[in-house]
């Protein structure tokens, strides 16, 4: 089952790099134009060490790397916007070892057809992952007296992919606003590892059941905000909400992504990452996670310039 999820979703949100890359077909060739693309590519590093300093501290090398990546066909009415945003970071601390500190795997396709001149209907498929292992470090996840780092996630374990169709407002080239009032959810945890024991039995986890792989919910709502804009020549601004509402349990879910990236020099870059979310079946608090960094960067795009 794992394997037929992975070349599914392998297919789905790759194939638009092959449609618009190859020149063995003389359809791709003329529809080249139509492309836009933009591929945004950074890697942070971060290191301090101390010797015999009174004021104390740990040694520390901290590295990440940030890919955004996006893909927009338009021809007349119809249109195919693809995108994909991955993190992954990770911090080594002396005595500690090395924990992973940014983590994700976000792809969303989008097609749509345009009824009016602010309007579309549309089509889309997201995915969400992990790249690497979680842990609950130091917890007691089996019984009271044995403590130790609890597996939490991993790749697959959670994942959620969601389908959905609607109606697209978009007044501009920077700002999006879909309203899908069916987009049904499917909820995957592959690995029993990371589901907590009690009593020596593997419990629920991520909304999915003991004994089973999937949870499904058919009927729900889903909204999602979008702001893509250069805010000046150096400074853009990449800002993304969710509200995932299921007609059976009227508990709504929120996720909302921030990335503020600064072009310090042609290769140098700041970016500042937040992410907040609540999801009941994760957990009842809200979770939140923040980055900083500097390092290099790598950007190129075929994208018109957004006022």
């Amino acid at each position: 089952m794992k394997k037929i999820i992975l070349i599914s979703l392998f297919s789905f949100f790759i194939k638009f790099f092959a449609v618009s890359q190859t020149d063995t077909s003389a359809y791709t060739q003329k529809d080249t134009s139509y492309w836009q693309k933009s591929f945004n590519g950074g890697i942070n590093f971060n290191q301090a060490s101390f010797s015999n300093w009174a004021g104390g501290g740990v040694n520390s090398i901290a590295l990440g790397t940030v890919v955004n990546a996006r893909a927009l066909y338009q021809k007349e009415k119809w249109s195919w916007d693809n995108v994909a945003d991955l993190q992954l970071g990770f911090v080594s601390q002396k005595e500690i070892g090395v924990r992973k500190a940014a983590d994700q795997v976000f792809l969303n396709s989008i097609v749509g057809y345009k009824i009016a001149p602010k309007f579309d209907l549309f089509m889309s498929g997201t995915f969400n992952t992990f790249f690497a292992p979680g842990y609950l470090y130091g917890a007691k996840k089996t019984a009271p007296d044995i403590g130790g780092d609890s597996l939490v996630s991993k790749f697959m374990s959670p994942a959620q992919l969601t389908f959905a169709c609607g109606v697209a407002y978009k007044p501009n080239d920077w700002f999006s606003l879909r309203v899908s009032p069916f987009a049904p959810r499917f909820t995957f945890v592959l690995d029993d590892e990371v589901r907590p024991l009690l009593n020596g039995i593997r419990q629920k986890a991520y909304g999915v059941e003991t004994g089973k792989k999937v949870r499904a919910e058919w009927l729900a709502l889903q909204l999602q905000a979008e702001i893509n804009k250069n805010l000046t020549e150096n400074i853009s601004l990449k800002a993304r909400y969710q509200m995932y509402l299921s007609y059976e349990t009227f508990d709504p879910d929120h996720r909302l992504d921030l990335l503020l990236a600064a072009k310090v020099s042609k290769y140098i870059s700041s970016t500042f990452g937040f992410t907040a979310v609540y999801d009941s079946d994760y957990t009842k608090e809200i979770q939140l996670q923040q980055t900083l960094g500097i390092g290099l960067l790598y950007n190129v795009s075929t994208f018109k310039t957004k006022k």
